[in-house]
C-alpha cells in the first residue's frame, strides 16, 4: 500500500528491492496499486528478513554478478544498503545523497548509506548549518532543543562536504535522521579526517561506497533531551572500493575526546560486522565480498 507524506511515499519492501535488483534498466519503479516516480525522499518501513520469503530474497541476489553489478545503475540501493537487521526497529528513508535506517526507539540512524562518486567530492554549495526535525519519521523525534545544552554535538553520519554538489542534498544532510550525539572533539577531529580521506578516495579511485552509523555496546545508554534521544557508545564506518583491484575497510571509534587523529586504525569490515551485528553489502558476490570483507590492506587504498 502506498501512502503520500510530503513528497515522501510508503512501500512495501519486497517490491522495491527486488524491482530494484531485477530490473534495473527502467528508469521508473512500477508498486503495486500505483505507480510514482522516484521522489526526492522514498520511505519504507522493514522489520527482518522474514518480510520477504528465502527463496525470492536468494534469487534476486543471485541474479547480478560482478560484472552486472558494476554496470547497474541505482547504486545506493544495489551496493551500499545493508541487510535486514533482527530484532531492532528498521525505518528506511532514502534521500537525494543517501539512504538511512532509521531507529524510532533510539531517535536515530541505525545506519546511513551512500555512494560518494569524484563527481560528488566537492561542489559550489555552501554549508547552511540548518540542522531540521524530519517530519518522516514518528513522534517523539530528536529535534534540536534535544541537543541544546546537552554537552554533544550533533554529528553528521553521511556529512555536508560530501554534498556540495546539490543544494538539496546540502539541506537534507542536516535532517536530525542523519545525525546522532557526537563528542564535538570526535566531531571536529577524527571523524571530520576520516570524511576527508573518503572524499580524497572518491576522487582518486573514481567513487566509493560509504556506510556509517552509532555503535551501542552496554544495555542502558545516556539519553539527551525530552524526547530521550540516545547517545551511541561509539562510531563505525565501512567504505568498499570496485574500481582496480576490489578493497575494503572499517573503522570503529569511541565517541569521546580522547579519540584523535593519531587513533586512527582501520580494521576489516568483517570485524565491524562482528562488532556492529550489521551484514555489510549483502549482495556482492560471495567470492568478492569475502575478497573485500576479510581483510584489510591499507597499501591498496595509498595508490
Amino acid at each position: 500500500m502506498v501512502n503520500r507524506n510530503n513528497n515522501d511515499v510508503m512501500i512495501n519492501k519486497c517490491g522495491l528491492i527486488i524491482a530494484v535488483l531485477i530490473l534495473p534498466s527502467l528508469a521508473t519503479v512500477t508498486i503495486s496499486c500505483r505507480q510514482h516516480r522516484t521522489p526526492k525522499s522514498i520511505a519504507f518501513v522493514r522489520t527482518n528478513k522474514s518480510d520477504c520469503s528465502q527463496s525470492e530474497e536468494n534469487e534476486s541476489y543471485k541474479t547480478v554478478n560482478k560484472q552486472e553489478l558494476i554496470q547497474l545503475t541505482d547504486s545506493i540501493f544495489r551496493i551500499c544498503m545493508p541487510a535486514p537487521l533482527s530484532g531492532v526497529s528498521e525505518q528506511i528513508i532514502k534521500k537525494k545523497a543517501y539512504i538511512v535506517s532509521y531507529n524510532k526507539e533510539t531517535k536515530i540512524p541505525n545506519w546511513v548509506a551512500w555512494h560518494l562518486t569524484s563527481d560528488h567530492s566537492d561542489g559550489t554549495t555552501s554549508r547552511n548549518n540548518t540542522f531540521y526535525e524530519d517530519e518522516n519519521v514518528p513522534t517523539p523525534r530528536a529535534t534540536n532543543e534535544d541537543y541544546r545544552g546537552s554537552g554533544w554535538s550533533r554529528g553528521h553520519m553521511c556529512p555536508a562536504g560530501d554534498n556540495k554538489w546539490d543544494s538539496e542534498a546540502m539541506r537534507q544532510s542536516f535532517s536530525l535522521i542523519n545525525v546522532c550525539p557526537q563528542d564535538a572533539s570526535l566531531n571536529s577531529g577524527l571523524w571530520n579526517s576520516m570524511e576527508i580521506k573518503c572524499r580524497n578516495w572518491a576522487r582518486r579511485f573514481h567513487d566509493v561506497y560509504i556506510v556509517c552509523g552509532p555503535v551501542f555496546y552496554k544495555s542502558e545508554h545516556e539519553k539527551i533531551g525530552s524526547n530521550k534521544v540516545s547517545v551511541p557508545e561509539a562510531f563505525f564506518k565501512v567504505v568498499l572500493c570496485l574500481n582496480g583491484k576490489p578493497k575494503g575497510l572499517g573503522l570503529v571509534v569511541k565517541n569521546n575526546a580522547g579519540t584523535s587523529k593519531k587513533d586512527l586504525y582501520f580494521n576489516s569490515i568483517d570485524e565491524v560486522e562482528r562488532i556492529t551485528g550489521i551484514d555489510f553489502f549483502p549482495i556482492l558476490p560471495n567470492d568478492l565480498e569475502k575478497e573485500v570483507e576479510s581483510t584489510v590492506n591499507i597499501d591498496l587504498w595509498r595508490h
